[in-house]
């Protein structure tokens, strides 16, 4: 979130100044574990239709953003496909069931198209031997986290701006500067600035774990959802036969290594899914947590004047950012939150009423 402010205003000609607590590889960020899904009808079996509506506004910016890079990022729009073994369909009917639900809150979204075997073997023919039917959600997409992320860097380098890492601030100290220098301030620390939101909207931290295989006799050509009552998992192909595997939620702020019991689990529910990821190769085990409001949704706050907090991206980081950038920027430009209104996102301001 950081880095697309920020390489937005270098691109309108702002000076700019980046502080950031982590390092330069982002191996310490939520954001280089996630998996870079952006899939707004599938993950509105578990959220708002605001954050499935930033989703969807989100989709058409991606490739406009990353057009204006200076390297490559992989991003691909071939929908998400969603499966379930035969003792599951109980599972399916509910999913299928808040997928109406959505559909009914948002008309203007595309409609899931179910799968016969047939279908299903057209569309992803590595899973025709263990799966007779499922759901098509057109139009999703991914793009990859770590070449996202190292291709802002590049850009802001392009603009002769670079990162102070390794560093932290207050809150306070980046006030203190802004006293000094004038400008804006934006906090865009994630679990980094809990200490400066107070209840009843305290961030808390959800971990989640993921495994990054490669696995040279799976192809899947996109994002995969297994429905489940107690193992449900996502698998996110990225290039080169390299996927990325999770689902786990934990409420927890444990930043520790991954659990062997989760490694197990999501291992064992891939394997089920597709034969091949048993000869892959296990590339990494990740864990991190992820900044979280109360309600899972996220918000925009202007703490004072030209100082905003951007947080609570929750597990939608990637999928809801370029729909908040824009916002913010509305704000910061023309002093309007018109669009933070239309997409229903929390956007509190000093000189105006929540949007």
């Amino acid at each position: 979130m950081g880095r697309l402010l920020a390489l937005s205003l270098a691109q309108a000609g702002h000076p700019v100044r980046i502080v950031d607590a982590g390092k330069p590889d982002g191996s310490g960020a939520a954001a280089w574990v996630a998996a870079a899904m952006l899939a707004p009808l599938a993950e509105s079996a578990i959220t708002e239709p605001s954050v499935v509506a930033m989703g969807q506004y989100a989709l058409t910016r991606w490739p406009q953003l990353i057009k204006g890079l200076t390297r490559p990022v992989y991003f691909q729009r071939n929908g998400t496909l969603i499966v379930w073994h035969r003792q599951d369909a109980p599972e399916a009917q509910r999913f299928s069931g808040l997928l109406a639900q959505t559909g009914r809150a948002l008309p203007e979204l595309p409609k899931p198209r179910g799968l016969d075997g047939q279908a299903l073997a057209e569309l992803e023919p590595a899973l025709a031997q263990r799966f007779h039917q499922g759901l098509y959600l057109p139009e999703e997409g991914q793009l990859d986290n770590r070449q996202l992320l190292a291709a802002l860097i590049d850009s802001l380098a392009a603009h002769g701006i670079s990162i102070e890492w390794n560093t932290a601030l207050t809150l306070e100290q980046a006030q203190d500067i802004q006293a000094d220098q004038g400008g804006w301030v934006l906090d865009c620390r994630g679990l980094g600035a809990r200490a400066d939101w107070q209840a009843p909207q305290a961030l808390r931290g959800v971990r989640g774990e993921v495994v990054r295989l490669h696995a040279p006799d799976v192809t899947l050509q996109r994002p995969t959802r297994l429905l489940h009552p107690r193992y449900p998992i996502y698998i996110a192909p990225k290039e080169d036969h390299v996927f990325v595997i999770g689902a786990t939620e934990i409420e927890s702020d444990d930043m520790s290594p991954a659990s062997v019991r989760s490694t197990l689990e999501l291992l064992s529910a891939a394997y089920a899914v597709h034969p091949g990821f048993g000869e892959g190769r296990i590339l990494e085990l990740c864990a991190h947590c992820r900044p979280t409001l109360p309600d899972n949704l996220p918000a925009v706050h202007e703490v004072a004047p030209r100082v905003l907090q951007v947080n609570g991206l929750y597990r939608h980081g990637f999928m809801i950012s370029p729909a908040m950038l824009d916002a913010v920027l509305e704000w910061m430009q023309q002093g309007s939150t018109e669009l933070a209104a239309q997409l229903q996102l929390r956007f509190t301001t000093l000189a105006a009423t929540p949007a």
